[in-house]
This record gives structure tokens, sequence and C-alpha cells, in this order.
């Protein structure tokens, strides 16, 4: 008889929407002769903003797809998320309550409130409960609340869910050492800890790297930036940097920003005002994106202070194109990673002039670009690449 694998994630790109999820692909590289996998996920699509419409490309997997009823939101940051993930989280418990047991549980964090919910329903059924660390919540809500006691204060009843779920888990993934760590940290009973990167599957990308392949013919340097247009992300300072140059008389820079978000108009008005060439492309097809990506000359990682974010998913895609990069963000892990493979710089977070200085460094140096290229996409294949680094995800779950 077949074992039964439930894997649980709110923010999930099934097989035929645009994205290149984590969760199916590990889905993929189960064992279905051994193996029953059900995903249970979301009506409502994280990205778009959009229900979700049953689709029949879902008939043709070898492993089933639940689409629990919620609400919705428009805005990342509000009451109104909190609130659509409250009932998602109640009608995925109802929904839990009417099917035989699985053997294993596999439960993305966050959402905080589905997570609770499958944690004590394991752990009141004993069955075996792994969690997978995809953000630190509440520390990534508190770079946009950050208001020193009151914060802290705000988010306490966060923080102890959070400990809960990491509490209660018998092994644990996370997307980094950063994450892995915090949720060890609560936990005392763990028996394996796995930090494995978002990552891409090298091949693929490779391909619709050629698929959709750009070949500039002109002098133009681009530097990309790829991602949510939001406030976790100094767009700013980069367009600050730009500007710096401008008026040094290198002309010749391109901003290229692909990706969406509530902050987009914004960011579009302060180029206009700083007259810097920006390209706000919008939010484009994986395989789009890849040949954007890989036509441009720099990658930019310009994440805000205080972000709890450590090895995000932009930084794979990346190493996968062999671009050099420049990093604003704090976190620890990524800066050693920078200098650890030599991919590029680490600056001060939201010092334009040291921005401007590394572009200038770069944008003379066109065989340091390649050089400190080659090295990120060595990283890539080092780290990133999933057909290597998701075995180990692999063999926590089949047992």
């Amino acid at each position: 008889m077949k074992k039964k694998i439930l894997i649980i994630a709110n923010f999930v790109t099934l097989p035929w929407e645009n994205g290149n999820s984590r969760f199916t692909y590990i889905i993929d590289l189960l064992d279905k002769e051994k193996y029953e996998v059900e995903l249970i996920t979301s009506s409502f699509w994280h990205e778009n903003k959009i229900q979700r419409q049953e689709n029949d490309s879902a008939l043709n997997l070898d492993y089933d797809i639940t689409l629990i009823k919620e609400p919705g939101y428009k805005k990342n940051v509000s009451l109104k998320r909190f609130y659509s993930h409250h009932i998602f989280a109640k009608n995925v418990k109802k929904y839990l309550d009417t099917i035989e047991k699985p053997d294993i549980i596999y439960s993305a964090v966050p959402s905080l409130a589905v997570a609770k919910v499958a944690s004590k329903y394991a752990e009141k059924n004993n069955i075996k409960f792994i969690i997978d660390v995809q953000d630190l919540w509440p520390e990534a809500f508190k770079m946009v609340l950050n208001i020193p006691v009151i914060s802290n204060l705000i988010f306490y009843p966060m923080k102890r869910t959070a400990d809960y779920i990491y509490s209660r888990a018998d092994s644990i993934v996370a997307v980094s050492n950063t994450y892995a760590d915090r949720a060890s940290a609560v936990n005392k009973k763990y028996e394996q800890k796995l930090s494995v990167f978002l990552g891409t599957d090298l091949d693929n990308f490779d391909k619709v790297k050629k698929e959709f392949e750009i070949v500039p013919f002109d002098d133009v340097i681009r530097i990309a930036y790829i991602g949510t247009l939001g406030n976790s992300y100094d767009i700013k300072c980069v367009i600050d940097s730009i500007h710096i140059l401008n008026k040094k008389g290198i002309k010749n820079i391109l901003f290229a920003v692909m990706g969406n978000g509530p902050l987009q108009e914004v960011f579009e008005a302060y180029s206009k005002e700083k007259e810097v060439n920006c390209d706000f492309i919008g939010r484009l097809s994986y395989g789009e994106m890849v040949g954007k990506l890989c036509s441009c000359d720099i990658a930019v990682n310009p994440i805000r202070a205080g972000s709890a974010g450590s090895i995000i998913n932009k930084v794979g895609d990346y190493a996968a194109s062999g671009l050099p990069v420049i990093n604003t963000q704090e976190s620890a892990e990524y800066r050693k990673l920078v200098e650890d493979y030599q991919i590029g710089f680490n600056v001060e977070n939201g010092n334009a002039e040291e921005l401007a200085e590394k572009i200038e460094i770069l944008y003379n140096d066109r065989e340091l670009r390649k050089r400190l290229g080659s090295n990120n996409r060595r990283l890539a294949e080092d780290k990133f690449d999933r057909k290597n680094t998701y075995i180990a995800i692999k063999n926590i779950l089949e047992i």
C-alpha cells in the first residue's frame, strides 16, 4: 500500500501557471510508485491577486491538487491579507477532518495560520510533520511597520505562533541557513535540519535562455533588477547611483526593471525626476524574464535596511544568468557568498555613492564583468541547481 504525503502551501505556482515553483518541483521528484501525493493550496493566486479556476491540466498529473477557498486581498501588507489567511486556514482544517490520515505532512511556513493548523492536526494524529521555512514572519512585516517597542508588542502574537510551529516540527527544511537556524532555535527535538536554497532548474534555465535569447546591438550597459516593486526594495538608490554617473558624463546606462508591485508608479516618477534611463518592463513570463536578464551586463540586489530576507529567489536567477552582482542586502549569509565566490561587490546599504562607484568599475572593465559573472554561474551550479540540491528534500520525505 502506498504511503501518502500531504504537501500544504499557500504560495504555489501550479504547473499550468507562469512560474518556477519549489513545491511542484519537489513533488515531481517523488516516487509515485511508492507514494500517493496531494498538494493542498489556495484558490487565491497570490502573485496575480486573482481567484484560480479549476484546470483540466490537473487531470494529467500523477498527483492530486486540491484548491481550498480563500477570499483574497489586494495588498501584501494589510489586515485583509491576515483575515484571508485566517479563513483559508479554517477551510484547510475542515478539509483535513474529511480525508484519510496521511503518513507525512510537509508544510510551507508562512502562512502561519495554515502551518499552525497543519502542525496541530499532525500532532493530534501522530503524523510526521516537516516544515519548509520560506520567509520569517513577523520579522518581514517589522520592516514595513518598524516602530521601536510598539512593533514588538503588535507582532508578539505572530512571533509566538511562529515559535509554536517551529517547535512542533519533526524535521526542518528552509531556504537558507539563516531561516533554518531561526526555526531550530526553539526546537529541541528535530531529527534533521536542511538548508536548501530556492534555486532553479539550470537545464530548464539554459533551455529557455536559448529560446528567448536577445542579442543587443548597441553600446548600452544594462543593469538588471528582477522582482517586486515594493517597500523592501531600494530601487531609488539604484536610480540615484545612475544619476550620479550621468552627471559624470556616463550616459549610456539603462536600468532594466522586470517585475511589478505597489510602488511601480512611485519608482517610475522618481526615474523621470532624476532623468535616468529606466525601462519598467513589468512582469514577464519566465522565459521572457530569462532572455531579458541574460541580455544585461550587471545585476543589482538592492534590498532596504532591516530586511529579514536571506537567500532570496532573484539571486538564484542572477547566478544562473552568469552576471556580476552588486549587492546592498545586509544578509550576512548572502554577503559571504558574494565574497567567497567573488561574484561581484557588497556595498553599504543605501549608499548611492558607493553603488555608483562599483557600477563604474564594472562599466569600465568588460573582462572583470565576465570573470565575476563566470564565478556567479559556478555558484549557481554548486548551490542553486535544483536537480542536485533538492535530492536532500526528496530523501527527507521518502521515509
